[in-house]
């Protein structure tokens, strides 16, 4: 490797540090109006935004469209509860990747069972589980990243030595994009399954509820 692409893999490494686990007590405790969930969304999940001072987090025309595509329940009184900012979060997390029905496929059993369920056993509970594997999964990533760039720099080597640099760096680029190809067709069947067994249990439940009707009329014949 040259100085150059030391200095490239450093950075992207790097980048890695900056991604923020937002821990549930993080999330302010208390009922927020939009601007104020806007406020705390930016604040902590800008760093690790693409283009820092031009991105947007989270705009107001963005959360009234997952409330509109039932990605998120409405507000009580316009205001929102610690865990809608927590289904922000997630969706802020799956937008790159999944499409708007992927996400209420997949977000939509969740909120159903879990949001203000009031039990012990909550949204709350579902997201500290789910997120408390973060930190081992960003350092077995660095080393991924490291060695799928090692790989890359050991490729093109009867390349022209003034494309070399460049076609190496392609490899690495192509070696990820795969990587988040085979991991986003590996989430998308997941959700379809989830999506065929909400439909089964649905339709159980019809059948269910058919049977009975018939034996109540059975009887009263």
């Amino acid at each position: 490797m040259t100085i150059d692409n030391d200095d490239l893999l450093n950075s992207i490494l790097a980048s890695l540090d900056r991604v923020q686990y937002i821990s549930p007590e993080d999330v302010p405790g208390i009922d927020l109006y939009m601007d104020q969930v806007t406020t705390f969304m930016d604040s902590r999940l800008r760093p690790t935004s693409r283009y820092p001072e031009e991105d947007k987090i989270l705009t107001k025309t963005m959360i009234n469209n997952y409330a509109k595509n039932n990605l998120l329940p409405p507000p009580v009184r316009k205001k929102y509860s610690k865990e809608h900012v927590l289904l922000l979060i997630f969706i802020y997390y799956y937008k790159g990747i999944l499409s708007i029905n992927d996400i209420q496929a997949l977000l939509g059993p969740v909120t159903e069972r879990f949001f203000r369920n009031g039990k012990e056993f909550n949204l709350e509970s579902v997201y500290r589980e789910a997120f408390s594997m973060e930190e081992g999964q960003i350092q077995a990533m660095k080393a991924d990243v490291t060695e799928k760039y090692r790989m890359a720099q050991e490729t093109f080597k009867d390349a022209p030595e003034e494309d070399a640099d460049f076609l190496r760096k392609f490899a690495f680029i192509c070696v990820l994009g795969f990587d988040v190809y085979l991991k986003k067709l590996m989430i998308e069947k997941m959700i379809d399954e989830f999506v065929l067994t909400g439909k089964n249990k649905r339709t159980e439940k019809k059948s269910r509820r058919g049977d009975q009707g018939e034996d109540r009329t059975g009887e009263s014949e």
